[in-house]
């Protein structure tokens, strides 16, 4: 991998690479794009197959966010770290250690909670660096919201495909019970749609179906079931040529970040089949306004409204990609750098 030509192509700004050999730290932090002001973006912890794979996340996942907040209309930048370990090699040092390099930054990446870390860990980190989100875990912390938005955008793309955002009666696939797919669940179930659930833990598919009358599916079988709604919240890279000629979903809408293997070559096959896809970063956009109104000053009723935005930039990303031809991934960028090049003239002719 020739790692300036690789950063460049995506036009990330900085990457760091982490390591700390007292604690055993061995983390990446991509900032993709800080035009609009800092770079914000969760930290994951996993055990990455190689230094490659871990650096290829990070980017992907930076980038994801810049379009992330451009689309959510959040003045921020858009970052991402990736600390290389398993759960049970996490520790009290290393995460601290972590937090030092995030100080030394001053201000210029902000981080949260992302896969294999917890609250607490985050509460870890913020004793060493103040540059830190989700301490306090407002409104439950960002999963609930998460999910909130993701069901917006389920509406959303059943008011443009179907003709009414009512859900009640359709039926969608969940694969992925964590945080946010249970908590999904939980309002699709309120919603009374005929639910399917599927994760490689049969403890949680069992927990779910048992709370909620779904039924369970197997991994394996996931893709093709004959569903109205697929909603994809476990890891990224799951819309792929294989997975995609089995399907039959009308829509693809959940909260995986990096949903497509390729996003030009898989985007335009879900346009082929005439599948509707919600681009990932602006329907699981919920948990960065959630964690955005903390740094401001959180007031509930206002992060709410904001995450209800996610059903009009979707509608408005759906009729911009049907008026153009484009995939709607590729709207939602072209969306995104309007938005920023918007915002990017309002601060310069404040500044006038």
């Amino acid at each position: 991998m020739k790692l300036f030509e690789t950063t460049a192509t995506a036009g990330h700004e900085q990457v760091l690479f982490c390591n700390d050999q007292a604690s055993g730290l061995k983390a990446i932090i991509a900032i993709h794009d800080s035009r609009l002001g800092a770079a914000m973006g969760a930290t994951r912890l996993w055990p990455y197959e190689s230094e490659v794979a871990a650096l290829t996340d990070a980017l992907r996942l930076s980038r994801g966010m810049t379009y992330k907040a451009a689309c959510a209309n959040i003045p921020m930048g858009g970052g991402k770290a990736v600390i290389i370990a398993k759960p049970e090699q996490k520790t009290c040092e290393l995460l601290q250690a972590y937090g030092r390099f995030i100080e030394r930054l001053n201000g210029r990446f902000i981080t949260g909670q992302d896969i294999n870390l917890t609250p607490q860990d985050v509460r870890q980190i913020n004793r060493e660096t103040k540059y830190v989100v989700g301490t306090q875990e407002k409104s439950g912390g960002p999963a609930p919201v998460t999910a909130i938005g993701v069901l917006l955008g389920m509406k959303a793309a059943a008011k443009y495909r179907f003709g009414s955002d009512n859900l009640k009666g359709l039926k969608v696939a969940v694969q992925g019970l964590g945080n946010v797919g249970q908590h999904l669940c939980d309002w699709l179930h309120q919603n009374e749609v005929k639910l399917f659930v599927s994760d490689i833990n049969q403890a949680k598919v069992s927990k779910v179906a048992r709370l909620y009358g779904a039924t369970a599916v197997e991994p394996e079988q996931v893709y093709g079931l004959d569903v109205d709604i697929f909603a994809p919240c476990a890891m990224g890279a799951i819309l792929n040529t294989q997975t995609i000629s089995q399907m039959k979903a009308s829509i693809i809408a959940g909260s995986a970040n990096n949903q497509l293997l390729d996003e030009q070559v898989h985007g335009e096959m879900l346009t082929d089949q005439n599948i509707l896809y919600c681009p990932d970063y602006v329907i699981n956009a919920g948990g960065l306004i959630n964690v955005y109104h903390e740094l401001i000053g959180y007031q509930e009723k206002k992060a709410i409204s904001h995450v209800h935005s996610i059903y009009d930039t979707l509608l408005e990303l759906f009729k911009k990609a049907e008026t153009t031809g484009m995939t709607t991934h590729k709207a939602s960028m072209q969306l995104a750098e309007e938005r920023i090049t918007q915002a990017e003239q309002a601060q310069m002719l404040v500044s006038a």
